[in-house]
């Protein structure tokens, strides 16, 4: 699948209803938090170092969602957070959440020393821990975190 990643500057200008259909259809709540905060300001994904993502397949429609946030529930510098990561249901399995990581990781390098995310799917389980993430991290606000160091993450690709 043919497919193009770019940032999201205002995400009040994008149609975002399809994927929010489906993921509170599959029962996750976070894309529907995502619009809310956007919303009401109090997270629009603009800190240094943030960045909010769309992936779009070749007939423009938006397929994949994902944000880099600073990870407001850590007390030690340089760790940023993986925001409201989803895939539509009928582009996974094609690479795309895989070269969405792989773009907010690289642009997280820049700003972070380390990256976590809170995830409860055995889905996502697997596909961090694929994508060069440890799990189990005995954190109560992440269950898995990855080190931005060029070596580790070249072992992930």
């Amino acid at each position: 699948m043919t497919v193009e990643i770019k940032e999201i500057h205002d995400l009040k200008e994008m149609d975002v209803s399809k994927l929010l259909e489906e993921s509170e259809a599959e029962g996750y709540r976070f894309l529907r938090r995502l619009v809310d905060q956007y919303e009401d300001g109090s997270n629009t994904f603009n800190k240094t170092g943030e960045v909010l993502y769309g992936v779009w397949d070749h007939h423009n429609q938006l397929v994949a969602i994902g944000g880099l946030n600073r990870d407001p529930y850590s007390t030690k510098e340089g760790v940023g957070r993986l925001r409201r990561f989803y895939i539509s249901s009928t582009a996974r399995r094609e690479g795309i959440g895989t070269k969405l990581l792989q773009q907010i990781l690289e642009d997280a390098q820049d700003h972070f020393r380390e990256l976590v995310v809170r995830t409860d799917s055995s889905g996502a389980d697997a596909f961090y821990r694929a994508n060069g993430f440890s799990g189990d991290l005995g954190l109560p606000e992440a269950t898995h975190g990855i080190v931005l160091e060029k070596e580790h993450r070249k072992k992930a690709e």
